[in-house]
């Protein structure tokens, strides 16, 4: 039985923001909610990251409930604690006083291991005129590969 890869992605974190630095996290989950995942029920869409405490959390991940059975179900956007190292949480908190940086999720996957793991990025919001830098480019970059 083949393997399907799961991979959910944030594709307007790239046109919103100028990703500087990313960072691969575990994070800390419910069981129906990794099977969720894992069918294919999950959005990062409008996701972000921010310090509650001393804890990195993503806010606003959508997680549907997995299955009908009333036990076992989680809320679809709570909080979900990230795993990472206290040398890059340290780093992230002192990126985050700069103004305009923020953390947002890219990509969330399950790796070889079977964790799901979410790909965090340090941003910075883009100006108007940035946006339409990016939108030319695209735009030039599409009649190029329609031309070969």
């Amino acid at each position: 039985m083949a393997a399907t890869r799961i991979e959910v992605k944030n594709r307007k974190a790239s046109f919103e923001y100028h990703l500087l630095d990313t960072y691969e996290c575990g994070m800390v989950l419910m069981g129906s909610e990794i099977k969720s995942i894992r069918a294919g029920g999950a959005s990062i869409n409008e996701a972000f990251c921010a310090f509650v405490g001393p804890d990195l959390v993503v806010r606003n991940m959508q997680i549907n409930p997995y299955g009908s059975n009333p036990h076992f179900v989680h809320e679809a956007k709570r909080d979900r604690k990230l795993l990472l190292h206290q040398k890059e949480l340290d780093k992230l908190k002192r990126k985050l006083r700069d103004a305009g940086m923020t953390i947002v999720p890219t990509r969330l996957f399950i790796a070889k291991n079977g964790f799901a793991k979410l790909e965090i990025a340090l941003a910075k919001g883009k100006k108007a005129f940035d946006k339409r830098e990016s939108i030319k480019a695209r735009e030039v970059q599409r009649d190029m590969d329609r031309e070969s």
